[in-house]
């Protein structure tokens, strides 16, 4: 089953960054929300969605594009 979980560019963990979700699209609300709060703001930290597939045995891997 593949999850997604918000993770930060910069790699840090915080409020947001680390949260895994069942679906894309409750990723993507949690991320809409934050930045709609921002107005034309430089101090807003940059997040990115990632696929999270299950392994067998309950192990996550995070896929990571190219």
């Amino acid at each position: 089953m593949t999850r997604y979980q918000i993770l930060r560019d910069d790699g840090i963990r915080d409020g947001i960054a680390g949260q895994v979700f069942a679906s894309y699209g409750a990723a993507h609300a949690v991320l809409e929300r934050y930045y709609a709060d921002l107005c034309c703001s430089d101090d807003r930290e940059y997040y990115r969605i990632e696929a999270v597939d299950e392994e067998p045995g309950g192990a996550s891997k995070v896929e990571h594009d190219g």
